[in-house]
């Protein structure tokens, strides 16, 4: 679970060791279907992580192949590929093969296509740069909005902007950064608003209420982050947990709710991995 926001600046900040060996959670992660996470599991994977210098290739690696967040999954390009010019023969040869495996094997489309421009243009630092400016012409708009999105989240609890006027903004906030936001950070904007007191509960039960409009694995994510909100005021738990049961399939209200205990640790990656995986051999 993400904390609640203390700045609008939070999605520049890590305040988590991000390094190490993360190449198995990641792993863990896709194997359940999973937006990757830290180590910790407390937030999602967000961009400027990938810029950290202790970013291991493996985790990259890993990220670049098995993201579900396209941007995430191309950000991991770079710590892979800035290396590489300074590289001995024998290194770059196995980089240049990791690359081709990224090709063949990742989720992303456009990780693909920009793994092959790397591949073709032999790795040239000008084909690097293009490519972190290209994910910067993505980005840096919708985190602008969201910078936005945060104002309007602030007039509301000081009751600025009705709560009719607030999901009309969230709407529109929501269509407006689809794909080009890091998930982590969408993610924790959501979080934010369920751990504050001074957004009303109104607000959040129709919020909770838009979200089973959302593609499958995203609402699984959202909606098991409500559930795992400690502190919920209003009943929130309950609702959202009527809601899901009365809405949405028994297998995907399961799925929900088995997210939310690894959430809150009642279960481990492991533990709800070998559950997975024995239901499928059940069935």
């Amino acid at each position: 679970m993400t904390q609640p926001a203390t700045n609008e600046d939070i999605f520049l900040t890590n305040g988590e060791n991000v390094g190490g060996n993360l190449a198995d959670h990641f792993l863990t992660c896709a194997k359940l279907g999973r937006y990757l996470t830290v180590a910790s599991g407390s937030r999602f994977i967000i961009t400027d992580d990938l810029r950290e210098e202790n970013f291991m290739p493996d985790a990259a690696a890993m990220a670049a192949i098995y993201s579900r967040d396209g941007l995430v999954a191309e950000a991991a390009l770079l710590p892979l590929s800035q290396t590489i010019p300074i590289m001995d023969v024998a290194q770059r040869d196995k980089y240049e093969r990791l690359f081709y495996l990224i090709g063949e094997q990742t989720l992303a489309g456009d990780v693909r296509n920009a793994a092959q421009s790397l591949i073709s243009s032999r790795f040239r630092a000008a084909e690097i740069r293009d490519l972190e400016a290209e994910l910067g012409n993505k980005l840096n708009p919708a985190r602008l909005r969201y910078r936005d999105f945060l104002v309007v989240v602030r007039k509301l609890m000081v009751r600025e902007i009705s709560e009719r006027s607030f999901m009309d903004e969230f709407k529109g906030f929501t269509q407006e950064v689809a794909g080009r936001l890091d998930f982590g950070i969408y993610s924790f904007c959501i979080d934010s608003i369920y751990s504050s007191e001074k957004i009303p509960v109104t607000v959040k039960k129709l919020l909770a209420l838009e979200l089973l409009n959302f593609p499958p694995l995203i609402r699984r994510e959202l909606i098991s982050n409500i559930l795992a909100v400690p502190g919920q005021t209003g009943n929130m738990a309950d609702f959202v947990s009527a809601m899901i049961d009365r809405y949405l399939a028994l297998e995907t209200v399961i799925e929900i709710k088995l997210l939310k205990d690894l959430k809150l640790h009642r279960f481990s990656m492991e533990e709800i991995s070998a559950l997975v995986e024995s239901t499928h051999v059940t069935n």
